[in-house]
């Protein structure tokens, strides 16, 4: 028994170091650009030029977001999210069709097209 007990420690570390190792040699994360999306300030003016279906962003809780290339990728038809193009659309995301809010999915999703912060007016 203590024979199996030294061997499989023995394995447990050199598994270990194996692992520190192998983490000294992988590649370092690519470095985050200079500006993020969510420093850069779209005014409302700037938000309601974009209100169509080929250009389509829309404010969720302080965040600006392109969802144009998104529309035809939504569950629902694009006439359920055109009416918020152009607009802060915070209340509409969170009480989506019959009052439900959107999934964790979504909203990780959703982050995918941020490009920016509503700024004041």
């Amino acid at each position: 028994m203590a024979t199996v007990y030294r061997l499989s420690t023995a394995i447990f570390w050199l598994l270990v170091a194996l692992a520190g190792g192998v983490a000294l040699f992988a590649p370092a994360p690519p470095e985050a650009p200079a500006v993020s999306p969510a420093t850069r300030g779209v005014t409302p003016a700037e938000l309601a030029a974009h209100a169509t279906e080929e250009d389509c962003w829309m404010a969720i809780r302080g965040g600006v977001y392109d969802v144009s290339a998104y529309l035809p990728e939504h569950p629902t038809r694009p006439q359920v999210v055109l009416p918020w193009c152009g607009r802060e659309a915070t209340e509409a995301y969170a009480t989506k069709l019959r009052g439900r809010p959107h999934s964790p999915e979504a909203d990780r999703l959703l982050e995918t097209w941020r490009i920016g912060s509503l700024a004041a007016p």
